[in-house]
């Protein structure tokens, strides 16, 4: 068994449930970064908003990082779930 493989999410309804979870989480980071970047970019455009468009941007810039982060904690735990038998005959 091996990490980030399309098949983890549907080996049972409790990987589906925990895929779908950590999509939705995903998603969010991913539309509140993007939203960040968007309202900061705007603010940047008006010097009295320049310090708060910048906190914006380090707000975005730390949900994409937080990105990767979701989705190798969401292979971890589908991983743990699975077989364990499988990966002693090396996944086959």
């Amino acid at each position: 068994m091996k990490l980030f493989h399309y098949d983890h999410r549907d080996r049972s309804p409790e990987s589906r449930r925990i895929y779908a979870a950590f999509e939705v989480a995903y998603t969010a980071v991913d539309f509140g970064a993007a939203l960040c970047f968007i309202v900061g970019s705007v603010m940047f455009f008006y010097e009295a908003w320049q310090v708060p468009g910048t906190w914006l941007f380090l707000v975005g810039s730390i949900l994409f990082a937080a990105k990767p982060t979701l989705r190798l904690v969401r292979e971890i735990k589908l991983y743990r779930m699975g077989d364990y038998g499988d990966l002693a005959q090396g996944g086959q």
